[in-house]
């Protein structure tokens, strides 16, 4: 499977763009497990523009991850495109659009999902990035609005005639948020639509390996992408087993790379979320209070003190 001229192999697994999640630390250990691409967090194309340093920052990436794409989102079209041409500076393998998010800042704006009340613009959008740069331009969206507007199957049609060079499909409207179940009968349809000839990733409810090997087998995407089952758990994409121990090694790892990266409290801050949602610590009996004691804690010796011990807490 290749996007431009990316060759990612067969049946690929990606790691899903996710604000607060995917910083370079993760990336980095997503792609040694075997993620066969990872994104940056979301990017805003306005903020970009304006030179905000927090967002700049996001542009920060490593050769060791590669292939990596930056995602940008945003709804005015000129400063989409001059984010775009800032991005392509940055030196990704690919640009990707974010026409998916849904929740409330961001798609209530008009940008992420909200693009899908307002086709023409996001097509508009699409066109002159895809003219603006010279690397792959790809697209992340979702099934429609809501139910009464399930619009993909067109719409993937009229991306694909805009330039993109693959299309990620969140099986979900927007205004499902994260709720219910994905729905892969309709990403299905866009893949095997013959007039579709650029990859289909299919994204949604996929928690291992065995759930993406089914999505192959049933839907025929090109790709799958892994969201939020990743949280913790960047070893998702090796099919190698691996003990408590060597998980919490992987845990501690990331926390050191955050803190060198950026600086102990954000660092802190960007692995907490994995610490708090990660799945290692739910076989520990009576855990609650260590649990809360290690998403309170702010200097990088005292968590990992905490971490340390819940090792013997399963010895």
């Amino acid at each position: 499977m290749k996007i431009g001229n990316i060759e990612l192999g067969e049946r690929p697994v990606f790691l899903a763009p996710m604000e607060d999640v995917t910083d370079i630390g993760f990336r980095l250990l997503c792609k040694r497990f075997g993620a066969a691409m990872v994104y940056t967090e979301f990017v805003s194309a306005e903020a970009l523009v304006r030179d905000v340093k927090t967002t700049v920052r996001k542009l920060q990436i490593s050769d060791a991850e590669r292939p990596v794409g930056i995602q940008i989102y945003g709804r005015d079209v000129d400063a989409m495109v001059e984010a775009a041409r800032i991005v392509e500076q940055a030196g990704p393998d690919l640009i990707d659009l974010n026409f998916g998010c849904p929740v409330k800042k961001v798609a209530g704006k008009g940008a992420g999902a909200g693009m899908l009340q307002n086709i023409p613009k996001m097509l508009e959008i699409t066109r002159k990035v895809v003219d603006a740069v010279s690397l792959p331009v790809t697209v992340k969206t979702r099934l429609g609005w809501n139910h009464e507007q399930l619009i993909i199957t067109t719409l993937a049609e009229q991306l694909q005639d805009c330039g993109i060079k693959a299309l990620t499909i969140h099986g979900r409207t927007r205004s499902q948020m994260y709720t219910g179940e994905a729905d892969w009968t309709l990403i299905g349809e866009v893949k095997h639509n013959p007039r579709i000839h650029i990859p289909i990733i299919g994204n949604g409810d996929i928690h291992s390996l065995d759930e993406a090997d089914q999505a192959f087998e049933r839907y025929g995407v090109d790709a799958v992408m892994i969201g939020r089952a990743t949280f913790g758990c960047p070893w998702i994409f090796s099919r190698e087993p691996l003990t408590f121990n060597q998980k919490l090694d992987i845990l501690e790892e990331q926390l050191r790379i955050n803190v060198e990266r950026i600086d102990e409290q954000r660092g802190i801050l960007h692995t907490r979320r994995h610490l708090a949602a990660t799945p290692i610590f739910k076989s520990i009996p009576n855990f609650r209070q260590t649990r809360i004691a290690m998403l309170r804690a702010t200097k990088m010796d005292e968590l990992m003190q905490i971490l340390e011990q819940t090792r013997t807490l399963l010895g």
